[in-house]
Order: structure tokens, then sequence, then C-alpha cells
């Protein structure tokens, strides 16, 4: 069943999330639970936080339309400023340009617990690191100039208050 995707500014989308240290049963449904949200949400990406869980575990969309499912990442390499129209799930209808990097080389563990390193570039490379910064209570308006993130978050407390 899909979860409903927290809006920004809620307090789980800003604080850093904790690493997963059981790779159990538990981490495999909420795997599930991500999936069925990011598939409903018609989205290429979402963080655990986004439906309310502050677990650094992330699903990343793939061309094909699989999902990367990814656990305690860090980004090890950047390479190439780019910039890129981004948009969130926790942030409806807003897409900006965001500085980001064309390059970068991924370090995580699968559901499993074994440790993956993977080079994505382009459009790959700018989700997997939307969806890290997530991880780390980062949303990408906290790229963006203070003048459009205020705006933007006042539109998001209308969108909560009016339901």
């Amino acid at each position: 069943m899909a979860l409903p995707i927290v809006i920004w500014p809620e307090l789980v989308l800003t604080e850093p999330t904790v690493a997963v240290r059981d790779f159990d049963a538990q981490l495999e449904a909420l795997l599930s639970r991500m999936l069925e949200s990011v598939i409903a949400a018609e989205g290429i990406g979402i963080a655990a936080n986004q439906i309310g869980v502050p677990l650094r575990v992330a699903l990343v969309g793939r061309e094909d339309g699989s999902f990367f499912e990814i656990v305690n990442p860090e980004i090890v390499e950047w390479l190439e400023p780019l910039s890129l129209r981004e948009g969130c799930l926790s942030v409806p209808d807003h897409f900006e340009p965001v500085s980001r990097f064309r390059k970068v080389r991924v370090r995580y563990q699968d559901k499993g617990g074994s440790w993956h390193e993977d080079v994505a570039e382009d459009r790959l490379a700018h989700v997997f690191q939307h969806e890290i910064d997530h991880l780390n209570g980062k949303v990408f308006v906290e790229h963006l100039s203070s003048l459009k993130r205020g705006l933007i978050r006042a539109k998001m407390l209308k969108l909560k208050r009016d339901g």
C-alpha cells in the first residue's frame, strides 16, 4: 500500500536520517512500501524520510523504470558541475535548475547488507545526489536563493493547511 508523501518543510525532511543496522524483513517491507509510494506518485526516486521514516534508505530510478535500492549510501567522488531542472515529490509542482555534478561515484549497501559501488552520469547522477541529499536532511530548495526558497515554503505551508 502506497504511503502519503511528506511535504516540506516537515521536520523529518530537514534532519539527517539514521544508518540502517538491521538488514531484515522490516527493511524489505520498507523498500516495498517505498516502491509502491514512488510508483503511485509517478516519481523517479524517493527517500525513506519522504514517507516519514528517518532511515538511510532510498530508491533511485533507472532509465528502464526499475530502481536501485540504496541503503546507507555515500557519494565518494564528484566530477564536472552541471545544472539540471529538478523537482521533488515533497515539493509538488515546483521545478528549478539545481547545480550538482554530471558524474558521481556512489557507495551503498543493498537490502542484504552487501556493499556496492557504481558510477552514475547525467540524469541518473542527479537523482542519486537528490536522494542522498534527502537522507542528509536537505531538500533541493536549499540549493535555491533564500527568496525563492521562502516563496516555495509559503506555498507548501498553504498546501498543507488547505489539505
